[in-house]
């Protein structure tokens, strides 16, 4: 495996994720809140598909059944305790920006929360060069309302815009080191790469069970009748790539 391939994987997390955000936040308003609904349906598809057909098939092949269950178990309880104590912290619209000093918890978790991208994508690669693409593809895609979400919420704390985009870039750079770590961790202890796909697969599925769809549902009267099609794009879509390798 090539350290530069992970490390180009990593890249196009971040820097995809922001790209797409920009050009999202650069659109009208009313077109904005139309798209968010949409790109929250797809993004929730590509991280069902990238847990349940690659990363968790993946790792019971590898671990017994009852391991392999109590690892993804494991992962959903961390990333529970990690949440309930604000490390980490998804939003995906600007409707929780409503104290000043949120801006400054959301870039901790949110560098946090792209550091953890990393290692995701360093662990799914060692597996196979089409499961760290897939991968990156769901990265990306959940990624982009999470920066949207984020950069509103730092414009309300009073940054500038140029300030707010800034502090974001940094924050998504932080899947790079998380990248370098899983691809030194992983390489010198090949058997730690299915508990890392199953901590992962549990990371997808809390993002998409426990915060997309649901806000899919509150927003449920933008874009109704598209959710489900880009819910079934975004599945399609990892489906395909999969297919292909």
């Amino acid at each position: 495996m090539s350290m530069i391939a992970v490390l180009g994987l990593a890249c196009a997390g971040s820097v995809g994720a922001m790209a797409g955000a920009l050009a999202v936040a650069a659109s009208p308003a009313g077109w904005r809140s139309r798209l968010q609904p949409l790109l929250l349906a797809y993004s929730a598809g590509t991280l069902l598909a990238a847990a349940l057909l690659g990363m968790l098939p993946r790792a019971f092949a590898a671990l017994p059944g009852p391991q392999a269950g109590l690892t993804v178990l494991a992962g959903f309880l961390l990333l529970y305790a990690i949440e309930r104590a604000s490390v980490w912290h998804h939003c995906h619209d600007g409707s929780c920006a409503a104290r000043r000093g949120r801006g400054r918890l959301i870039l901790i978790g949110d560098a946090f929360h792209n550091f953890v991208d990393g290692i995701v994508i360093a662990a799914a690669f060692h597996t196979s060069p089409a499961l760290g693409v897939t991968t990156t593809l769901a990265v990306i895609a959940h990624e982009i309302p999470q920066e949207m979400g984020d950069y509103a919420i730092l414009l309300s704390s009073g940054l500038s815009r140029r300030q707010a985009l800034g502090w974001n870039l940094l924050s998504a750079l932080a899947t790079l080191p998380g990248a370098l770590l899983g691809y030194f961790m992983l390489s010198d202890m090949q058997g730690l790469v299915p508990h890392a796909l199953a901590i992962s697969a549990a990371s997808f599925l809390y993002i998409a069970l426990g915060d997309l769809l649901p806000r899919l549902h509150e927003q449920a009267d933008r874009g109704q009748r598209g959710q489900l099609p880009m819910l079934i794009l975004g599945i399609a879509t990892i489906l395909v790539i999969r297919l292909n390798h």
